[in-house]
């Protein structure tokens, strides 16, 4: 892949920064970012199709509400014009994605009760200290892979949590 679009909505702060990160890794890796911000489905459409008209394209798929709703458009547009996606969140791969790599949900859901545990107990939220996930998961789907014409080499095969087939 030459060329990648970011699916991100640019209204939260969090998206810009990780566009910005993003970004600042493309070069090294001698891929070229075209950004495509989640407002409307329309517009989202027009982008990506716009994209794909050229090769050596695929898709990242930031996360956020936006990306949640229009998830089925997003990867019924890549699965049409034959764009690998990758996104932080396993749904992305049920729906059709190449590889998902994000923080595992139900750890966190689990590490939310805690937290609501102490708060109902009276502790302040203001107290409780700011955790990053500890547990991240991979998720590979090899019918996606197949109908990309890619081959997953079987060393990362090994390292994913979950392979779809």
């Amino acid at each position: 892949m030459r060329r990648v679009a970011v699916i991100r909505d640019s209204a939260i702060t969090s998206q810009i920064g990780m566009f910005g990160g993003i970004q600042s890794v493309a070069p090294s890796l001698g891929v070229e970012l075209t950004p495509i911000d989640i407002r409307d489905a329309g517009e989202m459409e027009r982008a990506v199709v716009e994209f794909a008209g050229a090769p050596d394209g695929g898709l990242i798929v930031t996360p956020s509400a936006q990306s949640r709703r229009f998830r089925d458009l997003i990867f019924t547009l890549a699965a049409r014009h034959r764009l690998p996606t990758v996104s932080s969140d396993r749904s992305g791969v049920v729906s059709g994605g190449l590889i998902s790599y994000g923080a595992k949900r139900i750890d966190q859901y689990r590490h939310a009760a805690v937290y609501i545990d102490r708060i109902l107990k009276g502790e302040k939220p203001s107290d409780l200290p700011v955790q990053a996930p500890t547990k991240y998961e991979l998720v590979i789907n090899l019918k996606t892979a197949k109908t990309l014409g890619l081959e997953v080499p079987p060393t990362l095969l090994a390292r994913a949590d979950e392979v779809i087939e």
